[in-house]
């Protein structure tokens, strides 16, 4: 059955971390974590059942902390990083740490506990990712296409390479650079890119994007006033190696070629608050999802910068004469950029939006109230991709 109506969760405590498990490729499975102040915080684990369109959810103990970001790495699916506040002699510190689900939870499954409420259980603490010299951890990427083994986490104005060990008991700070210049600076997000053999990475801070190489840890391009207030977050087109998409507290999202990085390529201005997330659908390039604290999720053609910027070509065999010229006509002028879809399920700021990493026309979006959200990319919008 597939239906378009959205399939929505509660979650009883607050919540702004969200991640598509992205070893799990056959099963559609999102993390969420909470942020309580008050009892221990969880990490939900949401295995979508699309066929019978309900959602079956474990839960696991993270009693550290609040979470502010969550990862899953992308060769294990037992694994995941977290970023935390904790406290310490009245001082909020945000660390970070790498944890193992317990094994019978590691594949999404779609048998539902008898009585999930009773079934809570724990992480297992793989290591720390020891940042006392760096300050506050912001986020932890992952090497997208790597063995699990690379990570790279951001703290305050720090970027730091980590090795984990076999294992995974232990991390290895490999390589680390620094932001220079005036005032407090901090990073807020930033993104590994799956292009360049994985060597470069981006981040944000204050109106600022910058890619960096990993190897040599040296900024490579700098988009300085990427946006008229801070920046929240960045992502990567799958398909197209310079192409970037940032958002921010400015209302708006920007697509920008990496090589020419006076103007972007293309700016939306869809929401009326601030955008906290953009995620890049990461089989069809033209399909952007947006987050904001407007409560409202929006989903994006756009096609103009795709990597399929005229659709997808036809098979002259397969035309009348009729159908060839108007086909011809199609392929000379390129689809419109255009908003598909704007989603009103939510009543809080919207701060994840993730794609599922087994069925491209799936995602989840998440509010403050801890609302979780899944919807599905509109039917007729599909076939059109697709035919």
């Amino acid at each position: 059955m597939e239906d378009d109506a959205p399939v929505i969760y509660g979650l009883e405590f607050q919540a702004r971390a969200l991640t598509p498990q992205t070893a799990e490729t056959d099963a559609i499975r999102f993390l969420v974590g909470t942020q309580s102040l008050r009892y221990d915080n969880q990490i939900h684990i949401i295995d979508f059942d699309d066929e019978n369109n309900i959602i079956n959810k474990n839960v696991l103990l993270h009693q550290v902390g609040e979470i502010w970001h969550i990862s899953t790495s992308p060769a294990d699916k037992g694994v995941l990083a977290t970023c935390y506040n904790k406290t310490s002699d009245t001082k909020v510190m945000t660390c970070a740490a790498v944890w193992r689900m317990p094994k019978e939870l590691e594949s999404g499954s779609h048998e539902s506990p008898d009585d999930s409420s009773s079934n809570t259980q724990t992480l297992e603490l793989l290591c720390h990712l020891d940042n006392t010299a760096h300050g506050n951890m912001a986020c932890v990427m992952w090497e997208p296409m790597g063995d699990g083994k690379k990570i790279i986490s951001l703290a305050d104005n720090n970027i730091l390479l980590w090795d984990l060990q076999e294992s995974s008991d232990k991390a290895v700070l490999s390589s680390s650079a620094a932001l220079e210049g005036k005032g407090q600076l901090k990073f807020t997000s930033g993104r590994w890119s799956p292009h360049h053999n994985c060597t470069q990475i981006a981040t944000a801070n204050d109106t600022t994007v910058r890619g960096w190489d990993t190897r040599s840890m040296r900024q490579i391009y700098c988009i300085e006033n990427a946006h008229g207030q801070l920046v929240r977050d960045l992502d990567f087109n799958p398909n197209k190696q310079y192409y970037l998409a940032s958002c921010g507290d400015d209302c708006k999202v920007k697509f920008w070629d990496t090589r020419n990085v006076t103007e972007p390529v293309k700016t939306l201005e869809e929401h009326s608050h601030w955008v906290w997330n953009v995620r890049y659908n990461h089989s069809h390039d033209q399909l952007i999802l947006t987050g904001s604290s407007d409560s409202r999720v929006i989903l994006s053609n756009m096609v103009s910068i795709s990597s399929e910027p005229f659709g997808h070509m036809v098979d002259d065999d397969e035309l009348s004469d009729q159908e060839e010229q108007h086909q011809e006509e199609k392929i000379k002028e390129p689809l419109q950029d255009s908003v598909i879809a704007t989603y009103e399920e939510h009543e809080d700021s919207v701060y994840a939006v993730e794609w599922s990493s087994a069925d491209p026309w799936l995602f989840a979006s998440l509010s403050y109230d801890g609302r979780l959200v899944i919807n599905r990319v509109p039917r007729a919008l599909k076939y059109h991709i697709l035919l």
